[in-house]
């Protein structure tokens, strides 16, 4: 049974009330689930309705949860259904004007799930994709309203062309219909998961896409011109091209994650993409990049034009272009690390897929291989550098 609470109740106690039902007064409850989720009902009696015993109709309305909904909100809510119901007015089927917008309900969402996200990027993204393509259609509705063919309206202009963006989307919208009918401010399906049974939407078949990359067997001639150039960008994309580590990882690098005696670079969980930090070994020409830039004084080790921030995500892309190499990304030249380990060396397939930050093999066997191979990646990454360099390779004799 749970415990009730007599009198008024006080911000406070909304924030801080264990389990139970809490009451406020004149048939408004606080209820505190053990989760620790905290919604707002009223109790209140329908003029002209009975239960089957003929007695005075009792009925619980929800108001919202405690979190969106403040204490001064409820309190004239529950007024105004309890208003409604002595005129006889069932308030389930004639209140609608203190139901929230399905922006509103998005916002709090989003607030809500900040914490879980690995950095700022993906949560701005999370927001983003609604305001974009959900906002200006539903945003104003309130969340109550909003069934199938509103959600289609969102969805149908960009499936097949944006369609990955879609999917986002539809996720997206999902979370924030379920949170709205937790929180009391809907009922019934969610109409997402309606659309998707009925399968009104067209199949579409992803295809697969992959960042242009350049012949291995290019890159000597490409890193010797990049060696003829003073820019910043030119420093890091030299540094990327030996690391064989993604944009994001590089231009955010900073001073501190640099182990110089022990000659390895430790990328933080959140800026890489398996959401787990991956150690990359630095070699004699990475570290010669680097060790000069020290001398700037800048917590990250590619400072871009403003002082102490990193170098923009587009630079390195914005010299290849200035470079008039056609046809390549920066992010391809993970790709020609790859073929050329394929194709020039011995090196186990764990060793070039670890030296990416790829995850490999199944659940168990990553259970049980604890090691990240630095040892053996290091004498990969050598010799990558020694090819990239035009230096003598001895993969062969490293890798028997």
């Amino acid at each position: 049974m749970m415990a009730a609470l007599s009198g008024k109740l006080t911000r406070k106690l909304v924030e801080n009330l264990g389990a139970g039902r809490h009451g406020d007064g004149n048939g408004l409850y606080l209820v505190v689930d053990p989760s620790g989720a905290r919604r707002w009902i009223v109790r209140v009696v329908v003029k002209g309705q009975k239960n089957k015993n003929g007695a005075p109709l009792r009925t619980d309305f929800g108001l919202g949860g405690a979190d969106i909904v403040t204490l001064p909100q409820a309190r004239d809510r529950a007024l105004e259904y309890r208003r409604m119901a002595k005129q006889g007015l069932n308030p389930r089927f004639n209140d609608k004007m203190d139901i929230p917008t399905f922006e509103e309900v998005a916002h709090q969402v989003h607030i809500d799930r900040t914490p879980t996200w690995r950095n700022a990027k993906h949560s701005q993204q999370w927001i983003n994709t609604l305001r974009d393509y959900a906002f200006p259609k539903i945003g104003r509705m309130p969340v109550d309203s909003i069934g199938e063919p509103e959600v289609f309206m969102c969805l149908s202009p960009i499936w097949t062309d944006k369609h990955e963006t879609a999917r986002r989307l539809m996720q997206r919208i999902k979370a924030v219909l379920d949170v709205a009918k937790s929180k009391g401010f809907r009922s019934g399906e969610n109409p997402v998961t309606g659309i998707k049974d009925a399968k009104v939407l067209p199949k579409v078949t992803a295809k697969p896409t992959h960042h242009r990359a350049m012949q291995w067997c290019e890159v000597p001639s490409f890193f010797a011109s990049l060696k003829t150039r003073n820019a910043m960008a030119a420093k890091a994309l030299m540094f990327t091209c030996l690391s064989g580590s993604r944009t994001g990882e590089v231009l955010g690098m900073r001073w501190v994650e640099i182990d110089l005696q022990e000659r390895f670079w430790t990328c933080p969980a959140d800026r890489m993409k398996t959401g787990d930090a991956h150690r990359v070994p630095l070699t004699d020409e990475m570290l010669a990049i680097i060790e000069p830039l020290r001398a700037m004084q800048s917590d990250f080790v590619f400072e871009g034009q403003k002082r102490n921030h990193p170098l923009s995500n587009m630079a390195m892309l914005m010299l290849l272009r200035r470079m008039k190499v056609e046809g390549v990304t920066v992010h391809g030249f993970r790709s020609t690390f790859r073929d050329w380990s394929a194709e020039m060396t011995n090196v186990p397939r764990e060793v070039a897929e670890m030296s990416l930050s790829h995850t490999v093999g199944s659940n168990v066997e990553r259970a049980y291989a604890r090691s990240d191979l630095l040892e053996k990646r290091r004498a990969l990454m050598e010799e990558w550098s020694a090819f990239v360099t035009g230096a003598p390779c001895r993969t062969d004799e490293v890798f028997q």
